[in-house]
């Protein structure tokens, strides 16, 4: 106990306090480690040339066609993730299936600027005193749209979280000529919601 430890117990008492070092492998150098970066990035050979990027634009530009053409068909996998759902479609088809005065104001809008320019003073007075009053029709048309818009799809989908942006859609929607909507409208006018 108080006498000199034995060569043994020195020997496995050196070796459990060092602590084992060393990873195994010696430490690639930078630029072994760039190579290797690279060979893991690098795009394959078929794509860097010149056919390959054809071919790859080629291939992009089917697969946009067919996205588009799924979406004016009505097919909801092609369309942005704002318009799926069944309650967005709901939601299109009523706007879809009103005559609103909203989706016209981008043409006054226009109609009104150009008027501005002629330089007749009752002329601008009755431009601005029209434009005015479509505009408040505008805001009284899609208040009772929303409204009506609202109350209906409540009853058709009773859960709230169901129905969330349903009126900010719905308003953007209404806003565009109906030439123009994507996804295209399904309803004619006076038609029925779905």
């Amino acid at each position: 106990m108080f006498g000199r430890p034995s060569k043994s117990s020195e020997e496995s008492t050196s070796a459990v306090d060092q602590p084992a070092t060393g990873k195994g492998h010696a430490t690639p150098s930078r630029r072994e480690a760039e190579a290797a970066r690279k060979q893991r990035v690098k795009i394959p050979a078929k794509s860097n040339t010149k056919d390959g990027k054809k071919a790859a634009k080629e291939r992009a530009r089917a697969e946009r066609e067919r996205s588009r053409r799924g979406m004016m068909a009505g097919e909801e996998r092609f369309m942005p993730p704002r318009d799926q759902g069944p309650v967005r479609a709901f939601a299109r088809d009523f706007v879809d299936s009103r005559f609103t005065m909203a989706e016209y104001f981008i043409l006054i809008a226009v109609g009104v600027l150009v008027l501005g320019f002629i330089p007749i003073q009752p002329l601008q007075f009755w431009v601005t005193v029209v434009f005015f009053a479509f505009a408040a029709l505008l805001v009284i048309d899609t208040i009772i749209m929303v409204f009506m818009l609202n109350r209906m799809a409540a009853e058709k989908f009773p859960e709230a979280k169901d129905r969330k942006g349903l009126t900010l859609y719905a308003i953007l929607r209404v806003m565009q000529l109906r030439r123009l909507r994507l996804p295209p409208p399904r309803v004619k006018r006076g038609g029925v919601p779905r």
